[in-house]
């Protein structure tokens, strides 16, 4: 065949279409296009909106367990306080107080042994005075001697037993009331306080007494009231 009756080579391949030419091997890609928005997927909104909503259930929670646990605890203090047995004790009465001498402090003559404590008057002054012992014995009170008694209280016989505690402060107090005279500073005194126990209050006993006593025995020679 003749070469001139051959069709001319082309000089370059042919385009297949109109397809852009991807590059290979260039390690880089074309940035989108600047219109181009990512959309998101219609159920996010409704989980952001839950997890939104979590602290305020949570807070919801703590107040209705906080609400719970007051009226647990006033609810157990009601029943405390209507149980049997949890009643604060009543108030003992009041009594009446004696801080003053009336005449005479004792009967006469003068001194008398084995007198007991019920028998003992505000102004009354004991030689060896010892204020556990069931008797004692009376001096006049310008003789030696070791202990007065200054002040006195009796709950009435309708009163019910205090305890001991309320008694032990009780007998304080009665000393806190007594007057006493100057002779008292002549002397080392002490207070000494008496007051009933379980057994004695069953038996009558009343009185709250108080003593000034001196430490050295029968070193007092006067009264030490006025």
């Amino acid at each position: 065949m003749n070469q001139q009756d051959l069709p001319p080579k082309p000089s370059s391949p042919p385009r297949t279409g109109s397809l852009p030419k991807i590059p290979n091997g260039s390690g880089t890609s074309a940035p989108a296009p600047e219109s181009v928005t990512w959309s998101q997927t219609p159920h996010e909104p409704a989980l952001e909106k839950r997890a939104n909503r979590r602290p305020a259930v949570w807070k919801a929670f703590f107040v209705v367990v906080i609400l719970a646990v007051a009226g647990s605890l006033v609810w157990l203090a009601v029943w405390l306080g209507s149980s049997p047995g949890t009643q604060a004790p009543k108030a003992a009465a009041p009594g009446v107080l004696q801080t003053a001498v009336t005449p005479p402090a004792s009967p006469q003559p003068l001194p008398r042994e084995g007198v007991a404590p019920a028998a003992y008057a505000v102004g009354d002054c004991f030689k060896d005075f010892d204020p556990q012992a069931l008797t004692s014995t009376v001096v006049a009170c310008d003789t030696p001697h070791s202990a007065q008694l200054v002040a006195t209280l009796h709950y009435p016989q309708a009163a019910e037993y205090p305890g001991a505690d309320p008694l032990k402060a009780k007998a304080l107090e009665v000393c806190q009331a007594a007057k006493l005279s100057p002779a008292a500073k002549q002397f080392p005194l002490n207070y000494q306080r008496s007051y009933p126990s379980t057994t004695s209050w069953g038996s009558g006993d009343r009185r709250v007494d108080c003593y000034v006593a001196a430490d050295g025995g029968n070193v007092i020679n006067a009264s030490v009231l006025p």
